[in-house]
């Protein structure tokens, strides 16, 4: 399936909301259907042998939920925990996970004339996980959001990994 076949098939056309959250100097948007929460960033537990983007797991009410670094996932260089630092939980295809990021922004309406195909470019993040490019216009100044198909990103291999650790997590040692 090409781009623009993706691209199409990722953004209907309708108006869409997104949480807009920043990772380094970039700004990122992912559909807030899938946002349960969001939260401060807390001491996590590690489990051993899972891929340093696997922060570890926390108890969320009695839920064991695994804990992945975005910054790191995206090899943004190390990531720096500090009184901005949030933790997005989502529902992904029934399973919660969280996901570390530097701020949240905001959550926005973009209709399907903002949001435009990502070019196809070598990139740390992978293509398949990027659903488009949203244009954002305030005044004089536009930005651009980059648009994270966040089911695809942590149903991949990951959420194999991330599986792992919720298994690894739940055994009593």
């Amino acid at each position: 399936m090409g781009v623009m076949e993706r691209f199409e098939a990722k953004n209907p056309a309708r108006i869409q909301e997104f949480l807009t959250f920043r990772l380094g100097g970039e700004e990122y948007g992912i559909d807030i259907l899938k946002v349960q929460e969001i939260r401060g960033y807390d001491t996590v537990t590690r489990i051993a042998g899972a891929p340093t983007f696997i922060k570890g797991v926390i108890n969320l009410r009695g839920v064991i939920v695994p804990i992945v670094d975005l910054r790191m996932k995206f090899n943004l260089g190390e990531a720096r925990y500090d009184a901005f630092t949030v933790v997005i939980i989502l529902n992904i295809n029934g399973r919660v996970v969280g996901a570390v990021v530097d701020s949240v922004s905001d959550v926005l309406e973009l209709s399907p004339e903002q949001i435009k195909p990502a070019p196809e470019f070598s990139s740390l993040l992978d293509q398949d996980y990027i659903t488009g490019l949203g244009s954002i216009r305030s005044g004089e100044e536009e930005r651009m959001l980059i648009l994270i198909d966040i089911d695809r990103l942590m149903s991949s291999a990951d959420m194999a990994l991330i599986s792992q650790a919720h298994q690894e997590a739940a055994v009593p040692a």
